[in-house]
């Protein structure tokens, strides 16, 4: 089978989107503030504040060789897009500098920090939603991660901590205290940008009566619900585990119903990331709510 290595238009103007934003804000928020950062671009900004070296450059200097060591562990549209993305985010870094934008925050850094959360994350969420990077401590932790197994997570993470200990040779505690509130601010509306804002719940529910919650279910929200076989470890007896996908305000519903009909079920809610099918990414016919409620 021939793989398809053709890169959208939409993905090309999505990530030049987010790699304007996040550069906006790294500029603009970060530089202004002497708020830190983490991976590479936080080695850009010690870079600047010590030396006077520029991140637009510096940032495309430390990238290039990161990329070639590790342009093996990516495919081939995965490689041109961060590419793509690391070369646009030295661009509008360089740009947004020869602006000479000053934004006015009243010297109120926290301001900053949630503005600088906000640019950043948004800028990146879209990256990485039509699939580009900005490359740095993503490109290392994935070779990390293929030399030694620990996941990219954790290997992110020690990076990042790694770096913003490092930061501490140009800004105080304080500024920095202001950083990780401005990274918190920063992961979160990266998963929200990055997931479209999604929020769903899969609901696990083992009762002894799981014919009248799957009932309920079905009639009351017009959901579907799906029985899994399983076996309790300690009585050996066979059970019917529910298993039910809900929106986050339907949640409580079922709650208050599985209350009056066994208050002793054991109930296991999870955050799902995405689901694909009817009631969530199209509509529930008509005709089959109408058949439901019969």
């Amino acid at each position: 089978m021939k793989l398809d290595y053709r890169i959208s238009p939409l993905n090309i103007l999505m990530i030049t989107l987010g790699t304007a934003l996040y550069a906006f804000g790294f500029v603009n928020f970060n530089m202004e503030n002497h708020l830190a950062e983490g991976g590479v671009s936080g080695i850009t900004l010690i870079l600047h504040s010590l030396w006077g070296l520029n991140p637009a450059y510096t940032s495309l200097l430390i990238n290039i060789p990161i990329i070639y060591v590790g342009a093996k562990y990516f495919g081939r549209k995965s490689l041109m897009l961060t590419v793509y993305g690391t070369v646009a985010l030295s661009v509008f870094i360089e740009i947004f500098q020869r602006m000479e934008l000053h934004i006015n925050v009243g010297q109120d850094i926290l301001i900053a920090a949630l503005l600088a959360g906000l640019f950043g994350g948004a800028g990146l969420g879209l990256v990485f939603r039509y699939g580009g990077t900005t490359g740095g401590s993503d490109v290392i932790a994935r070779i990390i991660e293929h030399k030694t197994g620990n996941q990219v997570g954790q290997s992110l993470l020690i990076l990042d901590i790694f770096v913003l200990l490092a930061s501490l040779s140009y800004i105080d505690l304080r500024h920095m205290m202001y950083t990780v509130i401005m990274a918190f601010v920063m992961s979160q509306i990266i998963d929200l940008v990055q997931n479209g804002g999604y929020a769903v719940r899969g609901m696990l529910i083992i009762s002894k009566h799981p014919e009248k919650i799957a009932a309920t279910i079905l009639h009351e929200l017009g959901r579907g619900a799906t029985y899994l076989n399983a076996q309790g470890a300690y009585s050996h007896s066979d059970i019917k585990v529910l298993y039910v996908v809900l929106n986050p305000n339907e949640v409580n519903q079922i709650k208050g119903s599985l209350n009056q009909i066994d208050p002793d079920a054991f109930i296991s809610v999870i955050n799902v990331h995405e689901v694909i099918g009817e009631g969530f990414t199209w509509d529930i016919p008509k005709k089959g709510l109408r058949n439901l409620k019969k």
